[in-house]
């Protein structure tokens, strides 16, 4: 597989990703449900490697395609995690973080560093889970999306 058929898939599949999620937030939002932006990112990511696999199953299958796989998912594992960090600008996302280190912790005498290292810690460990979210479902995507083309074929 090519570099530029790689770049491609990455780039059909962050446009499908956006998409889908766009769709996916819309509907679970609404309806109060306090997971909605995680199970639409993960499920977004799922149906758009199902769906890049799917369609690129064919140059997927040309050589090697565990390393074909392989440099898709580190590629756009790269450009979600791009993507995750720039959700972090949300000024909503600071006061979340700091509500939810208020309810685990005591918080009464606590410096602005030390709300400064606790927040930072939070956001290292949201992008540690996006990374490997991405590097999983995208995997399993990519991977079921090649095998049901090669299997329509036979």
């Amino acid at each position: 597989m090519k570099f530029g058929d790689i770049v491609t898939a990455v780039a059909s599949l962050t446009i499908l990703d956006t998409l889908i999620y766009s769709v996916l937030l819309a509907v679970l939002i609404p309806v109060n449900f306090y997971w909605g932006p995680d199970v639409a990112g993960i499920v977004s990511v799922l149906l758009a490697s199902l769906i890049v696999g799917y369609v690129f199953a064919a140059k997927i299958h040309e050589e090697s395609w565990k390393g074909a796989i392989g440099r898709i998912v580190v590629l756009s594992t790269v450009v979600l995690t791009f993507a995750s960090m720039a959700l972090f600008a949300n000024p909503y996302l600071g006061a979340t973080i700091k509500e939810a280190v208020e309810g685990m912790f005591s918080t009464d005498g606590w410096a602005t560093m030390e709300w400064l290292a606790y927040s930072q810690m939070v956001l290292v460990m949201l992008v540690a889970l996006n990374v490997v979210l991405a590097l999983v479902f995208t995997f399993i995507g990519l991977y079921a999306g090649s095998m049901l083309k090669r299997g329509a074929k036979k």
